[in-house]
């Protein structure tokens, strides 16, 4: 595995390799998940490129820019292990300049859900994204489902910039009790790991409901807010694949979304129908 710092050293690099292309976008902190968006970008690509970056840009003020954990020679050693190629660790000045061109995440879709509570974060999500897939050129770029916002709203991108590279979905990777894995779990004291529990409960029971025959998405919605009680629940919703709300889930065209916060963290989790 080759470590690279500098953007214009890994594009040389790259446009010197033949075949395809398999791109991981990270924070670091890498663990299941993260693996195994590796190991489904090394199946189905001749190279496979990590990048590790704490984007500066989509955290708000007085979020955990400063304590957003990172483990770098943790990640290096994963990521060897897990067959990738070149592993790029830029910082903040090689990524970003002063008084530079800036991506406006989408004005309503954007500022919906996770972008109402914390506006600017998809643009700054986005501006990094961009930057990487530009860097990278890659064929193919894994994200997981459980930023199922992030992950549309970069789908859009592509979409409307006509970027040249296939958008892949990953599943959420869980606990072995069903907390999905986030990088920040590690901040849960063991109390508030079991509230976080609920979480997964809901989306356990909405599934269940809608298993049943029961597809109206206020009752989902209502039995979901008794699960979690008495988590804050940020927002607790029913759309469509296009981040539209509806009054009905359609299998195979939904996704319910909760994000709380146990003690000063915030989870996002969400399914799939």
């Amino acid at each position: 595995m080759q470590i690279i710092t500098s953007a214009k050293e890994l594009q040389t690099i790259l446009k010197q390799v033949g075949g395809t292309v398999g791109f991981v976008p990270t924070m670091g902190a890498l663990h299941e998940g993260h693996v195994s968006l590796i190991k489904q970008a090394r199946t189905q690509n001749d190279v496979v490129v990590v990048s590790i970056f704490v984007n500066p840009t989509q955290f708000l003020q007085g979020e955990d820019l400063d304590k957003y954990p990172r483990k770098e020679e943790a990640d290096r050693k994963i990521c060897e292990l897990s067959g990738v190629d070149y592993l790029f660790l830029p910082q903040v000045d090689e990524m970003y300049g002063k008084d530079e061109v800036f991506v406006e995440a989408p004005l309503v879709r954007g500022y919906i859900l996770e972008g109402a509570t914390r506006p600017g974060h998809f643009s700054g999500v986005l501006t990094v994204v961009l930057k990487l897939l530009h860097i990278v050129s890659p064929s193919r770029a894994y994200f997981g489902k459980k930023d199922a916002q992030q992950l549309f709203l970069i789908e859009e991108m592509v979409r409307n910039l006509f970027l040249d590279v296939e958008i892949v979905p990953c599943e959420t990777m869980r606990e072995s009790d069903g907390l999905a894995l986030s990088s920040r779990n590690v901040y849960l004291s063991k109390e508030e790991r079991k509230e976080a529990l609920k979480i997964s409960s809901s989306l356990n029971l909405a599934r269940s409901l809608v298993t049943k025959g029961e597809l109206e998405s206020e009752k989902i919605i209502e039995a979901m807010k008794k699960r979690l009680e008495p988590l804050e629940v940020e927002y607790l919703v029913v759309v469509n694949r296009r981040f539209e709300s509806i009054k009905q889930v359609v299998i195979g065209d939904t996704i319910v979304l909760v994000e709380a916060i146990v003690g000063s963290t915030r989870l996002l989790d969400n399914i799939w129908l």
